[in-house]
């Protein structure tokens, strides 16, 4: 095979010259002159990531160069550069051509190192995962912070607008970088027109510090559209959970932007807590505001009061959920207890209980588990063991959740809700 290829390659460096020669006398179309010698040297530019090597032959008697890159690429000519994307070793080959035939260099191996090493940018991409990692804004304020060159704050976010909570942007270690509005793009101050970007980006190495992504290719940012030139980002920090970025503007001034791990449940825990505290109530001007059954047949043991029959006692009860994962019930005095008192109101059961959000687990867009063993919503027997609430539909004014698994054919409480 390899035989075969470097016959094919030969063919390819000899056409012209074998092309020219039939317009000349029989004794000038004879090939003479030295066999070419084909040997080459090369150089490592690893001051960035991917890495760039040059490769020069160094032969004598040769005017035609095929270069065989030893990752399933060739080029032509000399010096010439090269660029590899992954780390390893490459066994490279020079074929050289000239008016006495052809020389085959031996093969060097050519090791590229591997940048997953440096934290900053294992962090970055999860080298130590699937190799792409896809960042959002912190939800904490903060999250946006512009200071002046010598590094004093300017300005900082408090609740960054939705439109840029639900903003995506992943780095892979392919080095290539995407960026995903989830609708529109925070600029100039408000919420507009969808920025979405792909492109590619270099890393850095930094003595001392993380590194440094360069995005390439045009319009391409981290963070704010409208801020940081020639698109180079300090990593300030890097780890599983947060990653901080810090670019200077055309101003002079500096912006630093915190990311975290994109979540996709995280948009339904933002309307869920308003992105800071938000209070639910059963929605009573809804049919069946609570209904009992399996999940398979969610109205099979109770199919619901109609509209504006729910005990005032229950329709009066405040359900509180805040950003930092807490759940407050305030009963407004009374509390409705659905079993064992006979569905009578009786004195309340205010209470506290963390949370626990994340993925549904079976139907559902997200959930939430009430740590604290007497927290309830809606029903006094709704999930009284398990404490999970699957979230079926959310939007700014109104909530469905299912309480209970519904494992195993298990009872759940579909639960309607509205926001105060």
């Amino acid at each position: 095979m390899h035989y075969i290829t470097r016959l094919a390659a030969l063919g390819l460096l000899l056409a012209p010259l074998l092309l020219s020669s039939c317009e000349k006398e029989d004794d000038d179309a004879k090939l003479e002159g030295a066999v070419p010698t084909s040997t080459f040297s090369y150089q490592l530019n690893t001051t960035q990531y991917p890495v760039a090597v040059t490769f020069t032959s160094t032969g004598q008697d040769g005017f035609l160069y095929q270069w065989n890159f030893g990752d399933n690429s060739r080029g032509s000519g000399t010096p010439i550069t090269h660029t590899y994307t992954q780390p390893g070793t490459y066994a490279v080959e020079l074929i050289t051509a000239g008016r006495g035939g052809t020389g085959i260099s031996a093969k060097q191996n050519v090791v590229i190192p591997d940048v997953c090493t440096n934290a900053g940018f294992s962090k970055l991409v999860n080298c130590a995962g699937s190799g792409t990692r896809v960042w959002s804004f912190s939800t904490e304020p903060g999250a946006i912070v512009r200071e002046s060159a010598s590094g004093a704050v300017l300005s900082t976010s408090a609740v960054l607008p939705n439109c840029q909570l639900d903003d995506q942007f992943s780095f892979s270690n392919s080095y290539t970088t995407a960026y995903e509005s989830g609708g529109q793009t925070f600029q100039n101050g408000a919420c507009g027109t969808s920025l979405n970007r792909g492109g590619g980006f270099v890393f850095r190495p930094v003595a001392g510090g993380l590194g440094q992504i360069v995005l390439q290719g045009k319009g391409g940012f981290i963070g704010l559209p409208d801020s940081v030139s020639n698109k180079t980002y300090d990593i300030l920090e890097a780890t599983d959970t947060k990653l901080r970025l810090r670019g200077t503007n055309p101003d002079g001034t500096r912006t630093v932007v915190t990311l975290m791990p994109f979540d996709a449940t995280a948009p339904y825990k933002r309307l869920l807590t308003g992105t800071t505290s938000k209070v639910w109530m059963l929605d009573n001007k809804a049919d069946a505001p609570i209904t009992v059954g399996t999940e398979a047949e969610p109205l099979k043991y109770f199919a619901g009061v109609k509209a504006g029959e729910l005990p005032a006692c229950q329709s009066d009860d405040e359900y509180t959920f805040s950003m930092n994962d807490q759940f407050t019930y305030d009963a407004k005095g009374e509390t409705f207890f659905a079993n064992k008192k006979d569905y009578t109101c009786q004195p309340g059961l205010s209470t506290t209980s963390a949370y626990v959000f994340g993925p549904a687990s079976g139907t559902g867009l997200a959930q939430f588990t009430l740590t604290k063993a007497d927290a309830f919503i809606g029903a006094t027997d709704a999930s009284p063991t398990e404490r999970v609430y699957r979230i079926l539909s959310i939007d700014a004014n109104k909530m469905t959740l299912r309480a209970g698994s519904g494992q195993n054919g298990g009872t759940v409480f579909t639960i309607k809700l509205v926001a105060k």
